[in-house]
C-alpha cells in the first residue's frame, strides 16, 4: 500500500498550489492565513502535502464517528425511528447479529435463519466482516458486543480512509492538494461507517495510484481485489481498454486484465468451489432485488402508483448502462485530446449509479475519489456534495416518516422524491462539466499547466495510434487557456522510431 514517505515531485513540475488556481480554495484559505505567497518555499517541513491530507481525512472520519454517537449510545437499540431522526443509521451493528457473526457462524458456509439464507456480500467484504468479528469481545450483553463490533469496523475502515487519501494525493504527483476535496468532503465523513464500501474504494484508489506509476500488473491485482469486495471497480477496465486502444498500449492493458482475473479468482474460487450456494448469494440477491431507495425507478413507481417488475427494471437498467457506455466509448475515441483516465473512470461509475435500481447513501463513496481526480474544482465539487448531503438527510427523514405511524414525523414521499432528484441532478451536473473538460481540454484544470494525464501511467504523453472523427484530423497542436490566454502544448513522448 502507498505510504506518506515518498512524496517527491518532479523537479520540472512544482506542486500546484490550489489557492492560486481556484477562487473558492483561495477564499477558504483565509481561515489559515490566506493564499500561499509568490515567494513561498516548498519543502523543508515534516507536514508534507500528503501527510496533511491524510491527517485531515482521518480527522473528518473521526467527526463522522462522532455524528454516529446518538445511535452508538442508544438509538440503534431502542426502536427504528430514533436512528433515522438522528441520521446516524449504520448496517454494521445490525448485521453483526442478523448475519450470524455474533453466533460465530462462518459466512457463505453456514446457513442463516430467516429470509436471508446466506451473507449477501462479495467474498472479500465478507472476510473483512469476519475478521472484525474476531476482534470483537465475546463477553457482555449483545448490545455491548454490537457497539464493539461497530467500533472495530470503524477502526479498520479508518485505515481504508487513510489509504484512499494518500493514494489520491499521490496519484497526481504535482497536485497533491487536490486530495483535500476528498478529505474534506462532508458526504464522505457522513457515510463512511454506514457499510463496508470503503474497503473496495481503498483498493480501487490504490490501484489507480499503481497505474499512474506504470505498474499495470499491480493495478490489475488491486482492481481484482476491489471487485472481490464490491462489483463496481471492474467497470474502470472498460475506459482503460479504450484509452489503451487509442494510445496503442494494449500490452499493458493485457497485464492489467490478467492481474484482475487472477486476484479475483484467488479470492473467490475457494468459496465458489466449497460453498457454491453461499458464494452466489450476492449475485442472485442483486438480480432479484426490487426497486429500492434513491433511484429514479423509485420515483416512477411512487408517482405512477404502479410497481415495476424486477426483470423489466433489470433489462432497462442494462440497456441504459450500455447506451451510457457507448457514449463514453465514442467520447474516448473522438475527443480532440485523449481523455484522462480519471475522467472516464468517473463517468462510467457515475453512469452505473445513475441507472441502477438502488442508491444507498454510502454509494457516494464510490465517486468521491474519482471526482477529486477528474474535476478538481471546489465550486463544482461542493455543489455536488451539497446535493449528496441533502439526499443523506432526505432518506433518513423519509424513513423516520414511514416508521412513525400516524405521527408522520419526518419527510413525506414528495419531499423524498425531491431529495432523490437533487442527488441525480448533482451527479449529472458533475458528469456534464467532466464531459465539457474532455471536449474542451484547454478548460481542464489539470491540463492547464501543460500536463497530459498525470494518472495515466503509460498513457501520459503517449501518441495516439487510433482515433475517430475530427480527432483524426487535428488542426492545431496546442490550445489556449481561458485565464491567461497563453498557448498550452501538451508534452508528447518522443517516438522511438523517430517519426
Amino acid at each position: 500500500m502507498p505510504s506518506t514517505e515518498d512524496t517527491t515531485v518532479p523537479k520540472d513540475r512544482p506542486v500546484v498550489p490550489p489557492t492560486r488556481r481556484d477562487r473558492i480554495a483561495a477564499s477558504g484559505s483565509e481561515l489559515i492565513g490566506g493564499p500561499i505567497g509568490r515567494w513561498a518555499w516548498y519543502g523543508g517541513s515534516r507536514l508534507t502535502p500528503v501527510r496533511v491530507v491524510a491527517l485531515v481525512a482521518i480527522g473528518m472520519f473521526a467527526l463522522g464517528m462522532v455524528q454516529k454517537m446518538p445511535c452508538y449510545e442508544w438509538a440503534w437499540f431502542r426502536g427504528a425511528g430514533s436512528q433515522y431522526t438522528h441520521a446516524c443509521y449504520s448496517d454494521i451493528p445490525h448485521l453483526f447479529l442478523g448475519r450470524g457473526f455474533a453466533d460465530g457462524l462462518v459466512p457463505y458456509f453456514d446457513r442463516l435463519d430467516g429470509d436471508m439464507q446466506y451473507l449477501e456480500y462479495p467474498v472479500l467484504t465478507g472476510l473483512f466482516m469476519e475478521v472484525a468479528s474476531w476482534f470483537t469481545p465475546g463477553g457482555g450483553s449483545i448490545q455491548h458486543r454490537e457497539q464493539m463490533y461497530w467500533m472495530v469496523n470503524a477502526g479498520m475502515l479508518m485505515i481504508c480512509a487513510a489509504v484512499i487519501a494518500v493514494s489520491v494525493a499521490r496519484t497526481h504527483r504535482h497536485r497533491p492538494w487536490d486530495a483535500l476535496l476528498l478529505a474534506l468532503a462532508p458526504a464522505f465523513a457522513l457515510t463512511a461507517t454506514i457499510n463496508w464500501d470503503l474497503l473496495a474504494v481503498a483498493l480501487l484508489a490504490a490501484g489507480m495510484l499503481m497505474w499512474s506509476r506504470g505498474r499495470a500488473l499491480a493495478f490489475g491485482v488491486l482492481i481484482g481485489l476491489a471487485t472481490a469486495a464490491k462489483l463496481y471497480p471492474v467497470l474502470v477496465l472498460g475506459p482503460l481498454l479504450l484509452l489503451c486502444w487509442r494510445a496503442g498500449r494494449l500490452r499493458e492493458f493485457g497485464a492489467a486484465l490478467g492481474g484482475t482475473a487472477a486476484s479475483w479468482l484467488l479470492v473467490n474460487l475457494p468459496v465458489m468451489l466449497l460453498a457454491p450456494e453461499g458464494w452466489k448469494k450476492f449475485y442472485t440477491f442483486s438480480q432479484e432485488r426490487q426497486v429500492d431507495f434513491g433511484s429514479f425507478w423509485l420515483i416512477i413507481t411512487q408517482r405512477t402508483g404502479r410497481s415495476l417488475e424486477v426483470e423489466t427494471v433489470n433489462t432497462w437498467s442494462m440497456v441504459l448502462m450500455v447506451l451510457a457506455c457507448a457514449g463514453i466509448a465514442a467520447l474516448a475515441l473522438t475527443a480532440p485530446r485523449r481523455p484522462r483516465f480519471a475522467q472516464l473512470a468517473f463517468l462510467v461509475v457515475a453512469a452505473f449509479i445513475l441507472t441502477n435500481k438502488v442508491y444507498s447513501p454510502q454509494y457516494v463513496l464510490w465517486l468521491v475519489p474519482l471526482a477529486a481526480l477528474a474535476r478538481p474544482r471546489w465550486r463544482d465539487f461542493l455543489f455536488w456534495q451539497a446535493c449528496e448531503v441533502m439526499y443523506f438527510l432526505g432518506i433518513w427523514m423519509y424513513l423516520a416518516y414511514t416508521t412513525s405511524g400516524d405521527a408522520h414525523k419526518g419527510l413525506p414521499t414528495e419531499g423524498y422524491q425531491l431529495a432523490i432528484a437533487l442527488h441525480l441532478l448533482g451527479t449529472l451536473y458533475l458528469c456534464a462539466v467532466v464531459v465539457r473538460d474532455i471536449l474542451l481540454p484547454e478548460r481542464d484544470g489539470v491540463r492547464r499547466d501543460g500536463s497530459d494525464d498525470p494518472s495515466g501511467g503509460v498513457l501520459d504523453g503517449a501518441r495516439d495510434v487510433f482515433v475517430l472523427g475530427q480527432a483524426a484530423r487535428p488542426t492545431a497542436p496546442a490550445a489556449h487557456t481561458v485565464e491567461a490566454a497563453q498557448r498550452v502544448s501538451w508534452g508528447v513522448r518522443p517516438d522511438p522510431d523517430g517519426a
